[in-house]
């Protein structure tokens, strides 16, 4: 069922249906304390910038090095000075700042010097191995660490 509704020189479509709340997936009472989980989501979701372009590539362990996943940038045009790579909390983030060169006269004007900031939400243990610009591209190579598979054993009281 299609209802239309004319509202002066505006027009709305509904259909039947009525509006869903969002219900989260981490609400089950058997999943406690992933609150920040739901909220890293949240922020992720929101920042689909589509620029710079990137590639996630999966490299296998070699006899030097233990599996890794590698982060490549398309950053063409941007030096190392002008990009800064940080660890904050789980995140990691990249920012990219070009100045205008005011002393240029352009008579077309394609390349735009811009500014971006591409995040990446890393899960406990990812850390970051190291980051090279060549060609153009950033490549920021990630390694999870393996944790201790440790299991406590937990002391029960007797209630008076």
């Amino acid at each position: 069922m299609l209802q239309e509704r004319r509202k002066g020189s505006t027009k709305s479509l509904t259909k039947g249906f009525a509006t869903m709340s969002r219900i989260s997936s981490l609400s089950s009472p058997f999943l406690l304390g992933f609150d920040e989980i739901e909220r890293v989501l949240d922020r992720v979701a929101k920042a689909a910038d589509g620029y710079p372009p990137y590639n996630i590539e999966r490299i296998a362990r070699d006899s030097h090095s233990p599996e890794r996943l590698r982060i490549t940038l398309a950053l063409a045009g941007f030096t190392r000075d002008q990009l800064d790579v940080t660890l904050e909390e789980s995140q990691l983030v990249i920012r990219g700042r070009q100045q205008d060169d005011k002393s240029r006269q352009y008579l077309h004007r394609g390349i735009a010097a811009r500014q971006f900031q591409r995040s990446f939400v890393l899960a406990e243990g990812m850390e970051v191995l190291s980051a090279d610009l060549k060609n153009g591209l950033l490549s920021i190579d990630l390694v999870r660490l393996q944790p201790d598979r440790a299991v406590k054993s937990i002391s029960i009281k007797e209630a008076e």
